[in-house]
């Protein structure tokens, strides 16, 4: 009996043992379906061609006897259109292996598409705190961080975007400065074109402030009112006047892009809900992030999650588009053994980074013989080094495997309260704990605005 797991695997065999016939098509799609059901979309002409429409359907059929649970009736299997855009009906998709005409598309339950990559945002930079676990001090990393660098004179602009588990707010706002909406409130409101009688009071400034600015815009206001009825309402995909469907993130998006034009910040730091799931797939690949900071602590669980998202990545011919903005972050780091710790969490990056982001290095034995030479009337054979590609030696520290730690420090462990913490906090205890991540991020700023 098959599973979802041998789906792409045994449509690959069987495609591969038909491939003269599957060449002689403009475009095929294996569409999964929202049970992980397989069907076909072929060109409609293939369908008005007897000769390849037999083919296809005999494919098919090859296919389902392979398949079992998780395929149509071949009766059911085929489905024809006349363009591949009709086809994936706004979906996106990737490109099987080995086959540069036949894409993989995926229907989803949810608005969740991590290898759907929005190209790097030309405006203020933008910063993802994410974390594939919780637990791991993110939140409290960002606070401290924009903190710095508000010291330092920048203007900050802060979105609390874990929205079902929402909190950074109150580390960077007292009670009496919380706005009276938020990032929720306005998603509900736009879905009826009312965005605007929320916008303009769900921005508040900090009194953490110093040189710069920190504006929030926290995942609920000072009165959340009905927040879990919003919350089951905030992923709606928006029907506009003109018969488009904008999906949530692209909502999200327009909203950042306002904020922005209001604010005019030198950096956005966004609060990522924690786990692979579509809030963190808007802010990771959605949202432009020029910077994705991903905080891990040294255990299988992390490592094992991280591995998950860049394998899809990586099967889906993404890789290129996304990892040169990744970061790890080692989180709470202990006081105890600390280099044999981060020694710990640099090496396990590097095993997946190495594994499924890297590009690949061949040995060194093996060099790439080049054009020929003349030197004085003989032919001589010129040999080239491969060129590497994007790979890292594993101690490089410009690395996005090499760890920017955060430190543990007992005036952050327990806090009922991080926003009385960081009002009575100076520069020494920020360097002490969040030194090396704030130092990252300034030079992420200082690099963008020089470039």
């Amino acid at each position: 009996m098959t599973t979802f797991d041998q789906i792409l695997p045994i449509t690959t065999e069987v495609l591969e043992a038909h491939r003269n016939t599957v060449a002689l098509l403009d475009w095929l799609i294996i569409n999964r379906d929202l049970n992980g059901r397989v069907r076909f979309i072929a060109p409609q002409q293939s369908c008005e061609d007897e000769g390849q429409r037999t083919a296809v359907e005999a494919i098919y059929q090859a296919l389902a006897e392979r398949l079992g649970p998780h395929a149509y009736r071949t009766d059911a299997g085929v489905l024809y259109e006349t363009t591949q855009e009709q086809a994936r009906h706004g979906a996106s998709g990737y490109a099987l292996n080995g086959f540069d005409q036949v894409w993989v598309v995926d229907r989803l339950a949810t608005e969740a598409n991590w290898v759907r990559i929005a190209p790097e945002t030309d405006g203020a930079l933008r910063i993802v705190f994410f974390s594939i676990k919780g637990g791991v001090g993110r939140s409290t990393a960002l606070a401290a961080t924009a903190w710095q660098l508000a010291q330092t004179g920048k203007r900050v602009l802060v979105l609390d975007l874990d929205l079902e588990s929402p909190g950074l707010s109150s580390a960077l706002l007292p009670s009496e400065r919380q706005p009276k909406y938020g990032i929720t409130d306005w998603l509900i409101e736009d879905l009826l074109d009312n965005g605007d009688a929320v916008f303009d009071s769900m921005v508040a400034t900090s009194n953490l402030s110093h040189d710069g600015d920190i504006y929030i815009v926290p995942a609920h206001g000072a009165e959340y009112g009905e927040y879990i009825a919003k919350l089951g309402r905030v992923w709606m995909p928006k029907l506009r006047a003109d018969g488009v469907r904008e999906i949530w993130s692209a909502r999200l998006n327009r909203l950042l892009c306002a904020l922005e034009l209001r604010i005019q910040p030198d950096v956005v730091l966004i609060d990522s809900r924690s786990g692979i799931d579509e809030l963190a797939s808007a802010c990771i690949t959605d949202m432009g992030a020029n910077l994705i900071l991903l905080f891990a602590m040294e255990g299988e669980q992390t490592w094992n999650g991280y591995r998950m998202l860049f394998e899809q990545w990586q099967r889906s011919h993404v890789t290129e588009e996304i990892r040169e903005r990744l970061r790890i972050v080692g989180a709470i780091v202990p006081d105890m053994d600390r280099m044999t710790y981060l020694e710990g969490v640099r090496e396990s990056a590097y095993s997946v980074f190495a594994e499924t982001l890297y590009d690949e290095i061949a040995p060194a034995d093996q060099a790439v013989i080049g054009l020929t030479e003349v030197e004085d009337g003989k032919l001589l054979w010129r040999v080239d080094d491969l060129v590497e590609g994007w790979n890292f030696d594993e101690a490089d520290e410009g690395a996005p495997h090499y760890p920017w730690e955060v430190n543990w420090h007992r005036s952050f462990a327990g806090l009922r309260s991080l926003q009385g913490r960081l009002t009575s906090i100076d520069a020494q205890e920020v360097q002490a704990v969040f030194g090396r991540l704030i130092s990252g991020v300034r030079n992420a700023i200082d690099s963008r605005s020089t470039s």
